[in-house]
């Protein structure tokens, strides 16, 4: 039975890397529009991360105009990931860090994580 399911597993997106809460990242997104094909940018938050194998999911937060939030789930083996680009790894002590929905301003900033 388990070799059937692995039958069924997708490939690893090696275009994304070891995601963690708190990171702020930006995620290239290819879709097609009628007949062309192009790359949108979804720069954000990781709010979120699970699962693991075929349907592990990470969750973008992003602040669009208005101060209205926006957030994302994409699969983590999607082909349609472009790329992945970590900018700035926070130190974050929650894995869900949905309170980040109630806030705004400076009280959503999250501390810096620093190379040892």
């Amino acid at each position: 039975m388990n070799n059937l399911l692995r039958a069924f597993d997708a490939p690893a997106n090696p275009n994304v890397p070891e995601l963690r809460s708190g990171d702020n990242v930006s995620v290239h997104v290819r879709f097609k529009e009628g007949e062309n094909e192009r790359t949108q940018v979804y720069k954000g938050t990781v709010i979120r991360v699970r699962g693991s194998q075929n349907d592990a999911t990470f969750t973008v937060r992003r602040i669009a105009s208005n101060g209205i939030g926006v957030e994302r789930t994409f699969l983590m083996r999607s082909p349609s990931i472009d790329k992945v680009t970590v900018h700035r790894r926070s130190d974050v002590r929650r894995s869900r860090l949905y309170y980040l929905r109630e806030r705004s301003g400076k009280s959503a900033r999250l501390k810096q994580k620093f190379a040892k």
